[in-house]
């Protein structure tokens, strides 16, 4: 079983800066992707950034403002979020790709959700 905490949502006024972070646990063998998402009331999740080996892709709406970084001896992913708008509203979710040890097979695992709210 493999579990992922997420930690660091809040409310921030347009122009702050937050930083997510996400801690995988459990029966981990490997970890082959990260990212964040993040979904908002009636819409579906997207896709904000991600990460594998060394390459990282990012929304449009979110490129130049947000950076996804990897803490790997900790199983962890950051979102650095800077320069927040009000359309950045939204609840987060990290997402891992991992192998667990029991299985030896690929499964998909989310955290919990972060509430991000930009506002003055």
């Amino acid at each position: 079983q493999v579990q992922l905490v997420e930690s660091g949502g809040g409310l921030v006024q347009p122009g702050g800066s937050l930083r997510l972070s996400c801690a995988a646990s459990g029966s981990i063998f490997r970890i082959y992707s990260m990212g964040w998402y993040r979904q908002t009331p009636g819409k579906q999740r997207e896709l904000v950034a991600s990460i594998s080996k060394d390459s990282a892709n990012y929304a449009a709406s979110v490129r130049g403002r947000f950076t996804i970084s990897t803490e790997n001896a900790k199983n962890t992913v950051y979102l650095q979020m800077n320069s927040l708008k009000p359309e950045d509203t939204a609840v987060y979710y990290c997402n891992m790709g991992v192998i667990t040890l029991i299985t030896l097979t690929p499964g998909d695992y989310w955290g919990q959700g972060s509430q991000v709210t930009v506002s003055s």
